[in-house]
């Protein structure tokens, strides 16, 4: 129904097989699109790379955002090997895991804006990046959840650093529409990837998710990255700053 034959397109979050970052990717190859992938360190190589090379990724880099110069080789090499970016999807998000088990009120501000920082305004710096490659229009996608919206148990400080993300969402959306660069966050409902594991009491989380939903299942890796792949093609081009959610129904329940 639509191709990506052509496109080229940065996937940044990418930690191994079962990451939302990967569906994505794969989503968008096989659609047609070439990649360029990002690790965050060493440790993390040894999984990202054997993936991204699977797809035949022409840049495979480090990119730990905490670290000065990583985000700016990134978009540099892309500037040098590409010249132009299609899409940008950006699925990345910490939290010191000892603030994440606490309540929010307890929560210091160091660690507060450590995941203001990592989680969400680094959404803004790979916009203000991706926008002198896209001349052209392009898109942007970031990753939420229901947390976001409604207090989910345990989702302690990431609750309001992803609204702050989906709020972050809409004023680039405006912002970038005059350069028809269109920007949506995706708001998968849980699934087992490494980063959602570290929740307290997930096992309990994914049982409710299920229970609850109208489709009584789990969303996957792969059915947000059919989304993705449908959001950064023509198909999509006069929706823009948007929260949708990959959820089996979740969010429309009480």
């Amino acid at each position: 129904m639509f191709s990506l034959a052509g496109r080229r397109g940065l996937v940044v979050g990418i930690a191994n097989e079962h990451s939302i970052a990967w569906g994505c990717a794969r989503a968008c190859h096989t659609a047609g699109a070439e990649i360029a992938a990002t690790y965050l360190n060493a440790k993390a190589e040894r999984f990202v790379r054997p993936l991204a090379e699977s797809i035949d990724c022409p840049i495979i880099l480090p990119c730990d955002l905490e670290q000065p110069g990583q985000l700016e080789a990134v978009f540099g090499a892309i500037a040098e090997h590409w010249g132009r970016l299609d899409f940008l999807i950006h699925s990345v998000a910490y939290a010191p895991l000892e603030q994440l088990h606490g309540r929010v009120v307890d929560c210091d501000s160091a660690a507060f804006l450590r995941a203001m920082d990592v989680s969400c305004h680094s959404l803004i710096r790979m916009a203000k990046q991706a926008e002198a490659l896209m001349p052209e229009g392009g898109t942007i996608l970031t990753m939420s959840y229901y947390g976001a919206e409604k207090v989910v148990e345990h989702y302690g400080m990431m609750g309001p650093v992803k609204a702050a993300l989906e709020a972050t969402v809409r004023y680039l959306a405006y912002e970038l529409a005059a350069r028809h660069i269109r920007v949506h966050a995706l708001s998968p409902g849980p699934m087992p990837t490494r980063a959602a594991s570290g929740l307290a009491h997930f096992d309990e989380l994914l049982a409710q998710a299920v229970a609850k939903s109208p489709l009584h299942t789990l969303a996957t890796p792969d059915d947000v990255g059919a989304l993705s792949a449908f959001l950064v093609s023509d198909a999509a081009r006069n929706l823009t700053g948007s929260v949708f959610h990959i959820d089996a129904g979740y969010n429309i329940v009480d």
